[in-house]
């Protein structure tokens, strides 16, 4: 797409996760920030600068009606995800969600609902899919290259400091460790083993009520075992092993971010690295998105929706079990 017309992209909220993912839209050659919007005004004008966007909106109705706007990015809280991306596709807009696509599953089904309807490309952002990295273990166990998958573990946790406003903490934004950390080890999972059978969950509770941490066992309908594990109050390292009948696979560094692997059997062990493209490491998705307009395709090959709702379907049941609500678990 670099050699037609540039991809022009509008962002809903102007946190931190707009300005990074931003950043990496702006320094793509298929693509350009055209506008911003936040329901506050000042904030959005600020990263509209920051990015060289042309405009800045006060209101997200105001952008997904911009004639200028080809595909939006909803970098907003969690518990607007849902809303949010109804309104850019109700507009006309494919439509790019930051990852989780939803609180729930239920809301996820809307979302790939409405998508379908509109015959409109909606993504998740979920950038540890589309990892080179990742993508080149999944090919290594499909390849059989460590025999049968009998096993995964699966760690990303990270210590933050409590604070009852802060949206990891707060029920009303969304927050809890799965939605924010385990949604990366659901997603890594999802590929090897497929969906689970059967799911068992315990944790510890923050005391806003949100999930702080919480070790999950995903069982498939063929036997394979997941062991996930993410916390909100530790620094776990963000690990991964899939443990195969002929050998096994580490993926080194963070998960979501990982940029090599190590393949061992008993014939010794080799290590691959693929480094992540300069920047702040989420050119990845926005190229795909670029890719998937270019083609007319309105659902990812790497990154489909019913993936996506999958992996909520787990959380849901992993909250039920430990006792965590959202207000959108009551609505209908």
């Amino acid at each position: 797409m670099s050699r037609g017309p540039k991809v022009r992209w509008g962002i809903l909220g102007a946190g931190g996760i707009a300005r990074t993912v931003g950043a990496d839209i702006a320094a793509s050659p298929a693509s350009t920030v055209g506008a911003v919007a936040s329901r506050d005004a000042a904030r959005a004008t600020n990263l509209a600068v920051a990015l060289g966007a042309d405009r800045s909106y006060g209101s997200y109705e105001a952008l997904v009606a911009d004639p200028d706007v080809d595909v939006v990015y909803v970098a907003t809280t969690h518990a607007q995800h849902r809303d949010a991306a109804l309104l850019a596709l109700r507009a006309g807009k494919p439509v790019l969600v930051e990852k989780p696509l939803g609180v729930n599953a239920r809301e996820g089904r809307e979302i790939q609902a409405e998508a379908r309807a509109s015959g409109l490309l909606c993504l998740e952002g979920m950038w540890l899919r589309l990892n080179p990295t990742a993508l080149a273990v999944w090919a290594a166990v499909a390849g059989g290259q460590i025999g049968d998958i009998v096993a995964v573990r699966a760690d990303v946790s990270h210590c933050f400091d409590y604070d009852p406003a802060h949206r990891l903490f707060d029920s009303a934004l969304g927050g809890g460790a799965l939605l924010d950390l385990g949604v990366y080890a659901a997603a890594f999972v999802l590929p090897l083993i497929g969906r689970p059978s059967n799911v068992r969950a315990a944790g510890t509770l923050a005391p806003t009520g949100v999930d702080a941490s919480v070790a999950l066992t995903w069982t498939s309908a063929t036997g394979q075992v997941a062991t996930l594990t993410c916390s909100s109050t530790t620094e776990g390292g963000s690990a991964a092993t899939i443990i195969g009948t002929k050998g096994w696979i580490e993926v080194a560094g963070q998960l979501f971010r990982t940029e090599a692997f190590t393949v061992s059997t008993a014939a010794g062990s080799r290590t691959e690295t693929r480094r992540l493209p300069q920047g702040n490491g989420y050119g990845h998705e926005v190229a795909e998105v670029e890719r998937c307009l270019a083609a007319g395709e309105i659902d990812s090959r790497l990154m489909p929706l019913a993936d996506s709702v999958a992996v909520l379907e787990v959380l849901d049941e992993a909250r039920r079990q430990l006792g965590v609500r959202y207000q959108a678990d009551e609505e209908n």
